[in-house]
């Protein structure tokens, strides 16, 4: 498609804006299709009501009850392609889990302890994705009161495409951690918990089933730690949140966002420019630091912005904006391709005023 110019514009998106305007930028794909830059004379988000289910929200996830020793995730958005939840645990679980339904994606918001699989165990701590495939026979053993935001996606979950950057920009795959064997050999009586299009099925076992004395091949469980995630940054342009994608699955995508240099060009972009990213939903679990975009929000929070409606950041991000040289957070965004919906067990840790928090 050629590129067209009217009125008021950049030469260079994100850059120079035209003096009292703000930019919006209208894109297909994710930030890989085609796209329009607008520029306004006020923000899209300067909204005084939203009614119908647009509304952006916020759950505040940090204070989930730990429930019985059954208790699995509790799921708070999906679709038919992921589910996200969040799952806390005191204690190590009593029974052994398969999810037959698809890979889970754990991200370790607190705790310690250890993921024991059919392949090894994997050590846990805050900051870690234990990224464990479809089928796979696994237990938590639990050192320290975990809480984990969770993805299941029914497609694989698959290293970033990283085109020009080449193989080894945002996280060399020489730094995930794979399990080594440790065989049980041990008499008792085992159970099996196997999810399977949402159901759970028990299975017992007079051997551990945890056995396997040897592996090979390229399907394991692996762990990667936030530290180990390298940001592209761009200090005369603001990178899209694509730019920071840590893994790919069918009709889903996880960007990591951690700290990073800001822009130092006094033209450019600091903060997120407004957007309406319409063939995605976006969502964002914080899990550390001072998050750039958002006021009002702190550790263990997630916020969701369906597709439809203005993201952005809020007034008091940008105007302290100017003032900043560098971010100081970590946080997990997820992008849907396909609408979610929020459970009747998330509605209870709803912020409900959050819409509001675009007002000036």
């Amino acid at each position: 498609m050629p590129q067209y110019v009217r009125g008021k514009t950049t030469r260079q998106a994100h850059v120079g804006l035209p003096e009292g305007t703000v930019e919006e930028e209208h894109g297909r794909e994710g930030f890989y299709g085609e796209v329009s830059h607008l520029y306004r004379l006020n923000p899209p988000t300067g909204w005084t009501d939203i009614d119908g289910p647009l509304r952006p929200r916020a759950l505040d996830l940090s204070d989930v009850e730990t429930g019985d020793v059954r208790a699995l995730t509790m799921a708070v958005l999906v679709n038919e392609d992921v589910r996200l939840g969040i799952w806390r645990r005191a204690v190590a679980m009593p029974f052994f889990f398969r999810n037959a339904d698809g890979d889970d994606l754990l991200f370790v918001h607190r705790g310690e302890g250890r993921l024991e699989t059919d392949y090894g165990p994997l050590d846990y701590r805050p900051g870690d994705y234990l990224v464990i495939p479809r089928g796979t026979t696994y237990r938590l053993d639990v050192a320290a009161d975990t809480l984990l935001y969770t993805i299941e996606t029914r497609g694989s979950i698959r290293p970033p495409d990283r085109g020009l950057l080449g193989p080894n920009a945002l996280w060399d795959e020489s730094v995930i951690r794979v399990p080594d064997v440790d065989p049980h050999d041990e008499r008792g009586d085992f159970e099996v918990v196997i999810k399977r299009a949402g159901e759970l099925t028990s299975v017992r076992y007079p051997f551990h089933p945890l056995d396997a004395v040897g592996w090979k091949g390229d399907l394991t469980p692996y762990a990667l730690h936030v530290s180990d995630i390298r940001p592209v940054t761009s200090p005369r342009y603001h990178l899209p949140p694509s730019a920071h994608t840590t893994f790919q699955m069918d009709q889903a995508v996880v960007c990591t966002f951690l700290p990073r240099p800001l822009e130092q060009d006094p033209q450019a972009l600091k903060v997120p420019f407004y957007h309406r990213n319409i063939d995605y939903d976006e969502t964002i679990f914080y899990h550390d630091g001072e998050f750039f975009s958002r006021a009002g929000i702190g550790a263990g929070m997630l916020t969701w912005h369906p597709q439809g409606i203005h993201h952005g950041p809020q007034p008091q991000a940008v105007a302290s904006a100017s003032d900043k040289h560098e971010t100081n957070e970590i946080a997990v965004m997820l992008d849907a391709r396909r609408p979610l919906n929020l459970t009747d067990a998330a509605k209870a840790h709803e912020l409900a005023e959050y819409w509001r928090s675009w007002g000036a």
